[in-house]
């Protein structure tokens, strides 16, 4: 019997071929999902001097109500993005947040990496957060702010696929670091630095904040010294209904 034999140099070629006819196939699946991602809203384009504040809250309790009262006394509105667990066990301050006139939405249940779990994990964190926001405030919470900033497809698509909205920042305080002072946080939103080659507009600005104890002190500042340049602040509904959205990030 005549068996055929391929000479290994031609199945070299035909396993390099296979190898690049896969790999391409892989890339261009890829690239349609991330064509077909939605793109998270990080600022507004206007020309009106507004910006909206979100604060993030998984902990810090005890720094909120030193927020309320700076945001009171510059008549500021801000969006609290809370995570379900903090939710759950702060429903008085949940009430307090909304009573003030400030928006609450939805920062997932457990401050979990979005890129690190899948879809249906993270639908369930934002689920389980709505349903907790909702009892309190009896409203529906639909944006969503990732933990961490991270905006890979798993979490961008659970948010979709609920009809949420994923809300990032164009100006971040970095408050949680340790050298950020009152003084260098005031400075990251009040004169923002060059940041790839481009100065962040501040106009229709997302600013990005945390319950800490330097962002209470710096807060007065950032409202005090934006107030007088005719800035004012509202909600991220408010801003994203103002004229248009922008994205600055991708």
């Amino acid at each position: 019997m005549y068996v055929f034999k391929i000479p290994f140099k031609t199945l070299k070629i035909f396993g390099l071929i296979l190898v690049l006819a896969v790999g391409l196939l892989i890339e261009q699946r890829v690239a349609g999902i991330v064509a077909q991602l939605p793109t998270p809203i990080d600022q507004v384009k206007t020309e009106k001097k507004v910006m909206a504040l979100t604060i993030n809250v998984d902990w810090g309790g005890e720094f909120v109500p030193g927020i309320l009262e700076a945001l009171d006394k510059y008549h500021a509105k801000a969006t609290f993005f809370l995570t379900g667990r903090w939710a759950k066990n702060n429903p008085e301050m949940v009430k307090e947040l909304q009573a003030r006139g400030h928006a609450i939405e939805n920062h997932g249940y457990s401050h979990p990496h979005p890129d690190q779990i899948s879809i249906s994990a993270n639908q369930e964190e934002i689920l389980k957060t709505e349903t907790i926001i909702q009892e309190i405030t009896g409203t529906k919470t639909k944006y969503y702010a990732p933990p961490y900033g991270e905006k890979g497809a798993s979490g961008l698509k659970a948010a979709e696929n609920l009809g949420y909205t994923t809300i990032l920042w164009t100006l971040d305080t970095v408050d949680w670091r340790p050298e950020s002072t009152p003084e260098v946080i005031t400075k990251r939103i009040v004169d923002p630095a060059v940041r790839f080659g481009i100065k962040p507009a501040r106009e229709g600005a997302i600013v990005l904040m945390h319950p800490k104890e330097n962002t209470v002190k710096a807060l007065p500042n950032i409202l005090s010294q934006l107030t007088k340049e005719g800035f004012q602040f509202i909600t991220v509904n408010e801003l994203i209904t103002l004229e248009g959205v922008g994205d600055t990030t991708s």
